[in-house]
């Protein structure tokens, strides 16, 4: 069996500069990123007037999102797009002089399950929250179109899917090449030929072949995107709503660097959070302490915490989960970059924390061990680097 298709891929035919933009879920307490990246497209056609940036999320999206699939069918009738049957696109990504090397192509959402303890061969990597989802499904339900910013990871240490293609690149049709906006750097992207795919298909299967746990796929990046893609299938089930438009990455690839996501709260009091928070952890937590730099408007101080969960961010996490239901006028952001996270802190009613990430080679055996880790755990680079929308499908 196979579990990664080929797809019929859409292409811009033209101005590729302005056609791709960052993921939706980034920069989401930076409205100046996304002010000047309007300025930037204008009216040109771009992945930015068939989004809806996190940052513009609110309880009613409706005339958004209808002015979103007004503007898909208005690229997917015009002469915006190029189709590109059956086809695997071989990527290399150059972003802070790295290159991340992956394939984009078809998973199958009847693979995926993102439920804690799932034993498929699809499984997220952190806790889904289930209230993000209704949104996005309002943004999907009704689109003619999908675009991925979804990075799926593979375990492949002897480097036998991806990396082979680095060096027959040059048989290969390139199906893009230029400059990403923002800082975003360059990306190339080639057409697999039909064998090629095929040596993909085989590598993939190989890789669980022989384990008892068929965990092929962890989400890497957009875990909330396809589990509302797999919610849609389930509300439809259309033929084209089963499958999902993704990235596959190897989590050994020398570019895949994990990040951790830092936490920032706003209109919170600072002294009666943490007063809790350090009652709570000393009433429960064990004997491993953790260190986290605490970060508000006075300065920045670094403290021991007892651990109440294996990760410096499940202790963190569970608490302010707690404290926000005592709390509900208190926000959350989840905050990629220590230098951003302090200058989110410069205003009272702030507070920040900086702590110690996972390492990228615990990842797999936490999911297999333990089911999923706490949502917001890592990411894979900082902002600038996450995947920039380009290739799309067609959903109808």
């Amino acid at each position: 069996m196979n579990h990664f298709f080929p797809a019929d891929i859409l292409l811009p035919k033209k101005d590729f500069e302005k056609w791709a933009v960052v993921a939706c879920d980034q920069y989401t307490s930076e409205p100046d990123y996304w002010h000047a990246v309007e300025a930037e497209v204008g009216d040109a056609p771009s992945a930015l007037h068939i989004i809806l940036p996190e940052i513009y999320l609110s309880d009613d999206n409706s005339e958004r999102v209808a002015a979103i699939n007004k503007t898909m069918q208005e690229y997917l009738d015009g002469d915006v797009l190029s189709e590109h049957p059956d086809s695997m696109i071989y990527v290399e990504r150059e972003s802070g002089g790295a290159i991340r090397r992956g394939i984009v192509g078809l998973i199958d959402l009847e693979d995926y399950d993102y439920h804690k303890g799932s034993s498929a061969l699809i499984r997220a990597t952190e806790a889904t929250v289930l209230e993000r989802i209704p949104p996005r499904v309002q943004i999907r339900q009704n689109a003619p179109m999908e675009m991925p910013h979804i990075l799926l990871l593979i375990d492949d240490p002897g480097c036998t899917v991806i990396e082979p293609l680095r060096e027959a690149k040059g048989g290969f049709e390139q199906a893009y090449g230029f400059e990403l906006m923002r800082k975003g750097g360059h990306i190339d992207g080639y057409f697999l030929p039909c064998d090629v795919q095929k040596a993909v298909q085989d590598a993939l299967e190989a890789l669980i072949a022989d384990k008892d746990d068929k965990l092929l796929f962890a989400v890497g990046d957009g875990n909330h995107s396809l589990a509302t893609a797999k919610e849609c299938y389930n509300r439809s089930g259309e033929p084209q709503a089963r499958y999902a438009l993704v990235e596959i990455v190897n989590i050994h690839d020398d570019s895949i660097q994990f990040e951790p996501i830092y936490r920032v709260l706003f209109n919170v009091d600072k002294d009666d959070f943490m007063s809790k928070f350090i009652a709570h952890t000393e009433a429960v937590g064990g004997d491993t302490v953790q260190r986290f730099t605490v970060i508000d408007s006075a300065g920045e101080k670094e403290i021991d915490i007892k651990a109440t969960a294996k990760l410096p961010v499940g202790t963190l996490q569970t608490f302010i989960d707690s404290y926000m239901k005592d709390n509900p006028d208190v926000r959350i952001d989840y905050i990629h970059g220590e230098d951003v996270t302090r200058s989110l802190c410069r205003d009272e009613g702030t507070l920040g924390f900086i702590f110690e990430g996972m390492g990228k080679d615990e990842l797999f055996p936490a999911i297999v061990a333990d089911g999923s880790l706490p949502r917001k755990t890592f990411s894979m680079g900082h902002a600038e680097d996450k995947r920039f929308y380009i290739e799309a499908r067609s959903l109808k």
